[in-house]
């Protein structure tokens, strides 16, 4: 957990402003479909602060910050990668290249994209969807 939670002023001056819009934007459109627990901790070694989505225990999707980047991570386990894979050839370029370029491990693929504008968003809804249904639609 952290001491404090950054306020806006904090969040765009260790991002900046476009990146700060992106973010929020990112969090509107999880919290417009999924109804989730919150929380900010340490960022770990990589990122200066994680901002994840869980319920029930299970980890949902996470949002990365840190100088002039943010980060958005899902991690999907066997069942969720064939589903991602049925579909592959329905998403963005990029993403597949992420997807592909990812390792797996024993519990998943911890898939991180580094977004720098609203552009994947679709995709990265279609990719929570796939782990949990939306629940306030």
């Amino acid at each position: 957990m952290l001491n404090s939670i950054p306020d806006a002023e904090e969040m765009t001056g260790l991002v900046g402003k476009p990146l700060y819009e992106v973010w929020n934007g990112l969090c509107a459109l999880i919290d417009d479909n999924y109804d989730m627990e919150r929380s900010w901790n340490q960022g770990g070694k990589a990122w200066k602060y994680e901002y994840k989505y869980r319920r029930g225990g299970k980890t949902l999707c996470a949002l990365y910050a840190r100088q002039n980047c943010i980060g958005f991570m899902v991690v999907l386990g066997k069942d969720e990668r064939l589903k991602f894979e049925a579909d592959k050839e329905n998403y963005a370029k990029s993403v597949q290249e992420i997807y592909d370029n990812t390792h797996t491990y024993h519990d998943g693929k911890w898939i991180m994209f580094e977004p720098t504008d609203t552009s994947l968003f679709n995709d990265f809804i279609r990719l929570l969807s796939i782990k949990r249904k939306p629940n306030r639609k």
